[in-house]
């Protein structure tokens, strides 16, 4: 029998993995494969860990395997465990929180079983529950980083993605300190289907995604995958000189002709904290750019376990 493995990060889930492996267990019987289940913990506060231990012997029947890392690494570490150490033929990345519906999976391996696609990957067509200004937000990201980059994301795309094997292998070879899924799932090619579904709330629980990490993580995604901000301040500075040495000029000959005095102080004022405002956003950009690779360079391990059950 072919196997299946369910890759499930873990931060501070203790009230939704009790809701998770129920259903969980209800869906496996409409699913022909043999299931292992890896749950990450990536350095929980809460109970979440204690709570894996319980579920993996009250559940004894099910095939259950837990990866302690010794810290919070985040989330993109915590899939790139599960997917080192998925050993199934099929490997489906979940949430625990239940916002990636579990009912869909039969129905995600059915596509890749009866079409010829590596991915089955799913997005949601609404952003019910969600904050007006985190969902305008997050709608322009997509739009930028589609226009400026080589790779094409789907617009309220979820890391939830169904994988064969050989999709799952290639992902791995990107060995990258910096990771953005989204991109990478992306950029490695293979074929994919999308599936849609109507947003679904968290069961249980807080979610673990402020605007300010949301809008770090999009950065993170717009600098690896495209160097179009490095384009952007050198044409901004290219157009600024140009519009000051036509500024010069002007004044040079309005004062030679008509003798006016140079312009006063706000005017001074106006163009030197413009073109300081410029600079810094330049150096900012260049500094973005600097701190990944100087984080590439020193190898650092993407997570460290300290257990496995």
């Amino acid at each position: 029998m072919k196997k299946l493995t369910v890759v499930v990060p873990c931060y501070n889930e203790e009230k939704a993995l009790p809701f998770f492996i129920e259903e969980m267990s209800v869906q496996s019987k409409n699913i022909q494969y043999e299931i292992e289940y890896l749950f990450v913990n990536d350095g929980s506060k809460d109970k979440t860990f204690n709570v894996l231990l319980d579920l993996k012997q009250k559940y004894n029947h099910m095939d259950i395997h837990i990866i302690n890392f010794s810290r919070n690494f985040g989330k993109e570490a915590g899939m790139l465990a599960g997917l080192k150490n998925s050993t199934g033929d099929l490997v489906v990345i979940m949430d625990a929180d239940m916002q990636d519906p579990p009912f869909l999976l039969p129905k995600m391996i059915e596509l890749v079983e009866n079409n010829d696609v590596d991915s089955v990957a799913t997005y949601r067509v609404t952003r019910k529950g969600e904050p007006p200004i985190r969902s305008f937000f997050a709608r322009k990201f997509y739009s930028i980083i589609n226009k400026i980059s080589e790779i094409d994301i789907v617009d309220g795309s979820r890391d939830y993605r169904l994988m064969t094997r050989r999709m799952v292998d290639a992902i791995l070879e990107m060995s990258e300190y910096h990771r953005f899924s989204k991109g990478i799932f992306v950029w490695v090619g293979f074929s994919t289907k999308y599936l849609e579904y109507e947003n679904v709330e968290r069961v249980a629980g807080e979610t673990k995604w402020s605007f300010w990490k949301l809008l770090m993580y999009a950065i993170e995604g717009i600098v690896a995958f495209t160097t179009v901000p490095l384009r952007i301040s050198t044409f901004v500075g290219l157009f600024m000189s140009m519009v000051t040495l036509a500024y010069m000029v002007f004044v040079f000959i309005k004062a030679l002709l008509f003798g006016d005095p140079v312009a006063g102080y706000p005017s001074m004022m106006v163009i030197i904290l413009f073109l300081g405002g410029a600079q810094l956003l330049s150096l900012g950009i260049l500094g973005e750019y600097l701190s990944k690779t100087y984080m590439e360079v020193k190898k650092r391990p993407h997570y460290i376990i300290k257990d496995r059950y």
